[in-house]
């Protein structure tokens, strides 16, 4: 496996496929997308120069790149057309086992020895899935997220199989688009979705026990500690309000709701060593020190980012 990638397929081209097949495309790379026959990977690949003309005359994509994408992006009239001289192969089909499966077998019959093949599957065990091929050491996930074009985080998602070398080539494919990698281990959900989920079961059961409406649920999450999340991951902010504070916060959630929300061994551990986060002996990420940095970059970029919201305005709908 090379680390050096010129040609990518995609294989499945709707909304997911495309945007990660646009990306790839505005990175320089060319770009072979095919879905389930040609009729509709044509449609597919017209749908695609239309809207990045669209979102470059929204001024979402800079000026050349609609050009950009009909040069490096074209489509294939089969599976094994659009994998056979590929580099890397991003399979991006239904999200389900046994429709992914089949097509990363096709994939791997059909690619080069030394392409790397990765799944854009946002919950499946990656190992689960690798048990669909035979040379699983070049097998990873590589998940973006939708808008693929617009958020800019992609997990990479080894096995226990995956070769280190299939690793950092996905690495330096991410990095020459412009987004951030990181690595993550294989669970079900990864990080991503394990967070997300459980943030909406915990959104319908606070509506199913009567506590808020899904409008008052989504004003909350908006513009409390949702409005933190594009500056700061969860573990810096407990480490800016303090770790002791949210051991005695866990202690008052847990007489309440039982063990589910106690507080976990490594915040008590913390605590217990005399690390409350910035203000006294660091925390999980933030060391402690001169707050006034931090507090200041924090404050800049909440009121930027409430000037961008009073800019656009609620969202429609």
């Amino acid at each position: 496996m090379s680390g050096s990638i010129d040609r990518v397929a995609v294989i499945g081209a709707g909304y997911m496929g495309g945007g990660i097949a646009q990306v790839l495309a505005l990175a320089g790379f060319e770009v072979v997308i095919a879905d389930l026959d040609r009729e509709r990977t044509e449609a597919h690949l017209r749908r695609l120069h239309t809207e990045a003309e669209e979102f470059e005359e929204a001024g979402l994509f800079e000026p050349g790149s609609a050009d950009l994408v009909r040069a490096n992006l074209s489509a294939a009239a089969t599976l094994a057309e659009a994998v056979a001289g590929a580099d890397l192969i991003e399979e991006a089909v239904l999200e389900r086992p046994e429709v992914k499966g089949p097509v990363l077998a096709s994939i791997e019959q059909a690619a080069r020895p030394d392409a790397v093949i990765g799944t854009n599957t946002s919950t499946i065990p990656i190992g689960d899935l690798a048990g669909s091929l035979t040379h699983r050491e070049r097998f990873l996930g590589i998940h973006f997220s939708n808008p693929a074009p617009f958020i800019p985080g992609v997990e990479l998602i080894a096995h226990s199989s995956t070769d280190e070398a299939a690793v950092q080539t996905a690495e330096l494919l991410v990095a020459r688009t412009g987004k951030l990698s990181a690595r993550v281990n294989d669970s079900a959900g990864f990080v991503l979705n394990r967070l997300q989920y459980v943030l909406l079961r915990e959104a319908i059961s606070l509506v199913e026990e009567g506590v808020a409406t899904p409008e008052d649920v989504d004003t909350i999450v908006r513009t409390t500690f949702g409005y933190r999340l594009p500056f700061f991951g969860p573990f810096a902010i407990a480490d800016m309000a303090g770790l002791d504070v949210y051991v005695d916060g866990f202690r008052t959630l847990q007489s309440h709701y039982g063990e589910r929300l106690s507080a976990p061994a490594m915040l008590t551990e913390l605590v217990a060593d005399g690390r409350f986060g910035v203000k006294q002996g660091g925390g999980f990420v933030t060391p402690a020190g001169d707050t006034a940095p931090l507090v200041a970059y924090r404050n800049l970029a909440y009121e930027r980012l409430g000037g961008l919201l009073r800019e656009l305005g609620p969202a429609p709908g």
